[in-house]
């Protein structure tokens, strides 16, 4: 499977409803920063009211 943003072999796959997509190392940890800094993130974190124990 080919990452969904480039041309690389995709080293993690999603798979919802029956579609798979695959990302690259590089483009999944970009995808991750973006979802961390994201509002739904942080509005899902308030309803479940999650906290960290490090």
């Amino acid at each position: 499977m080919r990452c969904h943003y480039c041309d690389r072999e995709a080293a993690y796959a999603a798979k919802s409803d029956g579609i798979s997509v695959g990302l690259c190392s590089e483009h999944f940890r970009e995808r991750l920063t973006e979802l961390s800094d994201s509002e739904e993130l942080a509005a899902l974190r308030e309803q479940l009211d999650v906290t960290r124990t490090d």
